[in-house]
């Protein structure tokens, strides 16, 4: 099950074993061989104790190839893919496992946009570690490297030319945040100072040492739910080590979902501007509803924030994300940004002067579960191909494969799918009914079971 995860989320491995510093200069390599001599790439990093020698292994694989290294330092993911876009870089690394455990790292690779590669660009890249034929300067046309710390104050000031910081700071907001010892230690309490919050930090040292797992979800964030009801505060922000992903505790201390995220976002949105909005296909109906009340459309697109954006561009859309929570805006970056999320969030309670929980229950409710198992490599086409065979023939069924598989039935929708940085597999189903949801998990999972044992066993 250890293997090394080549996706176009990146590169994902654990660190020492699939993802080694061999490994990580070869994908210097690789990347700067697609830049090509004389290029310009900005480099960033996670707090991620590995993190120095991953990145030092990548930048030298860069500099190899003749490419210049714009060096960040710690930065979000958001932060360095703003910074490639003004900069006029020709491309950007990441160095981070985003909410993976700790024992991992891995590599983001970004356009000159910011945006993550494209299906086929992350294909060519692949090829090229692959075949292991880099285009390696000579000695005078080695690349060079150079530092640059304007990252957090560029990002603040971008994320507020987006909201209103005037009309937040009002209020005043006691807010709760858990940067997970990761790379948003930095820049969010500068974002939440700079609209006015009294900002209680919880796990804000950039130490990479993460005080729980770094995925944004309700078993890991007890702790935050705690200090939001210990310090009456209005809000509880949570974010994964590269703070691109964001969950949200309501005033009561309530884990309300990292779906919600987007949703609410969304809805503060729409609020200002209307257009097309794009999400994955493994995120809830909520922001459908929401769209279809203010008279939009949402597309669907295959899970990866490169997939969502790249159905942005084609459509022209004003905004979108992940269900994970994930909220892109373009007129910030193009890709999953935990400020801006934070920044809508408290407008939109400055806005309307509602709580939390108040405008979470205006947003329409779905019951929607999740769960994961061990996936060994060649096991998700097979449980793909089981759960289209017994789900196919139901009335009204509509069936997507343009990542994994998702069945939208009548009574509600069930998708299987191999995740993009991790060898494990994802079922997820949402209904307006629990048991209708319990009942599609548990039928693809026995599918999904009865492959994996199949291919363990070969």
């Amino acid at each position: 099950m250890d293997r090394l995860m080549i996706s176009v989320s990146g590169v994902r491995g654990t660190v020492g074993s699939a993802l080694t510093p061999r490994v990580a200069a070869e994908f210097g390599c690789a990347f700067g061989t697609m830049l090509g001599t004389g290029a310009a790439c900005v480099l960033g990093r996670d707090t991620r104790t590995s993190g120095p020698a991953v990145r030092n292994a990548v930048a030298g694989g860069l500099l190899a190839c003749g490419v210049n290294v714009v060096d960040l330092g710690v930065t979000t993911t958001p932060g360095t893919a703003l910074m490639t876009r003004s900069l006029s870089a020709d491309g950007g690394m990441v160095v981070t496992a985003s909410h993976n455990p700790a024992a991992y790292n891995g590599i983001k690779f970004l356009q000159p946009t910011g945006t993550g590669l494209t299906a086929a660009d992350a294909g060519r890249l692949r090829r090229l570690w692959e075949g292991g034929e880099f285009a390696l300067a000579g000695a005078g046309d080695q690349g060079t490297e150079s530092r640059n710390d304007e990252t957090h104050a560029r990002h603040v000031e971008a994320v507020c030319g987006v909201c209103d910081p005037a009309a937040v700071a009002k209020r005043g907001f006691t807010v709760v945040l858990d940067s997970v010892n990761g790379a948003g230690c930095a820049v969010t309490p500068m974002l939440l100072e700079r609209l006015g919050c009294k900002v209680v930090h919880v796990n804000g040292e950039p130490t990479g040492r993460f005080a729980h797992p770094p995925e944004p979800v309700a078993e890991n964030l007890t702790g935050l739910c705690d200090a939001v009801r210990e310090r009456k505060a209005v809000v509880g922000f949570a974010q994964d080590a590269d703070a691109d992903r964001l969950a949200i505790v309501d005033e009561a201390g309530r884990f309300i979902g990292e779906e919600y995220t987007l949703a609410l976002a969304a809805a503060f949105v729409l609020r200002h501007r209307k257009g097309k909005l794009a999400t994955n296909l493994a995120t809830s109906r909520m922001i459908d509803d929401l769209a279809a009340s203010a008279g939009c459309e949402v597309l669907r697109a295959p899970t990866g924030e490169a997939n969502v954006v790249e159905a942005m561009r084609r459509e022209g859309c004003i905004f979108g994300g992940e269900g994970g929570g994930g909220v892109i805006d373009p007129q910030v970056v193009e890709v999953r940004d935990s400020l801006v999320g934070i920044a809508y969030v408290l407008q939109y309670l400055a806005e309307t002067g509602k709580r939390l929980s108040e405008l979470v229950a205006e947003v329409p409710a779905y019951v929607m579960r999740k769960t994961k198992l061990p996936c060994p490599a060649g096991a998700a086409d097979r449980v793909t191909a089981g759960a289209r065979k017994a789900l196919a023939g139901r009335p009204g069924a509509k069936l997507n494969d343009a990542d994994g598989l998702r069945v939208d039935l009548p009574e509600g929708w069930v998708c299987v799918r191999a995740s993009n940085t991790e060898p494990i597999l994802r079922i997820i189903a949402e209904a307006g009914d629990g048991t209708v949801v319990d009942a599609l998990i548990a039928e693809v999972r026995e599918i999904a079971e009865g492959a994996i044992g199949e291919c363990s066993n070969e």
